[in-house]
């Protein structure tokens, strides 16, 4: 005779899971987040980093893609989990679990970007000028920062930020401005075609009055790749 089923009961309460997303840009030099202004309580009224609930039969980085689409309206962009944040009281409603991660929005894809869902309005802030977020966003926005700043040395990660064609002084803007200091220029630009990630696209551009600068582009654009 088969074994009547056994029905088990969980003594522990299940905790919310949350997907929260650091986005990146360069605007006009600068290194630059793009912030929610919360509709609903708590921290109504606030500024936030987009995000939202896990649904139950989601997997975590579909539900960071849903939501960065949801609440913003950008889609089809680098995206890569940081950290997990579990502090107990880090939410007001209940205990929740924010797994997090950081998106790269290049430059010439700054579509205007639009407020849905639950944000009351969403807009591009400059990383310097960072005031305190709801939740704990602030500490998840500087962490994401460092993460970004530290692989400068070992990946590719900064070219996510740049358009098709480049020049070698607007890919080295990039980097200054994610550092947020000056680089030697002599330097720069031996160390970047000594790795042979990029490529001449054959054409010149001129801005201003300095002679026209050659063109470039990354040899593999859909992937961040390891430096050796």
């Amino acid at each position: 005779m088969r074994a009547p089923e056994t029905t088990f009961s969980y003594p522990y309460p299940h905790p919310a899971v949350t997907a929260d997303v650091v986005v990146f840009t360069i605007r006009d030099g600068r290194l630059s987040i793009l912030l929610i202004r919360r509709a609903n309580p708590p921290y109504q009224g606030d500024w936030a980093l987009p995000g939202g609930f896990l649904d139950i039969d989601e997997d975590l980085d579909a539900c960071a893609a849903r939501e960065l689409a949801e609440e913003t309206g950008i889609s089809g962009v680098y995206l890569e989990q940081l950290y997990t944040f579990g502090a107990t009281h880090r939410d007001p409603r209940e205990r929740v679990i924010s797994v997090t991660y950081y998106a790269l929005v290049p430059q010439d894809a700054l579509a205007t970007p639009r407020a849905a869902s639950d944000a009351a309005e969403v807009g591009w802030h400059a990383f310097d000028d960072l005031t305190s977020l709801a939740f704990d966003h602030t500490e998840i926005a500087e962490m994401a920062h460092r993460r970004l700043v530290a692989k400068l040395d070992y990946s590719t990660i900064a070219f996510q930020f740049m358009p098709e064609a480049f020049t070698l002084s607007e890919l080295q803007c990039v980097y200054e401005a994610l550092r947020n200091q000056p680089l030697d220029k002599r330097n720069f630009r031996k160390r970047i075609l000594s790795l042979d990630l990029i490529e001449e696209t054959g054409r010149k551009r001129r801005n201003g009055k300095h002679r026209p600068a050659r063109e470039y582009r990354v040899r593999h654009p859909k992937r961040v790749e390891i430096i050796k």
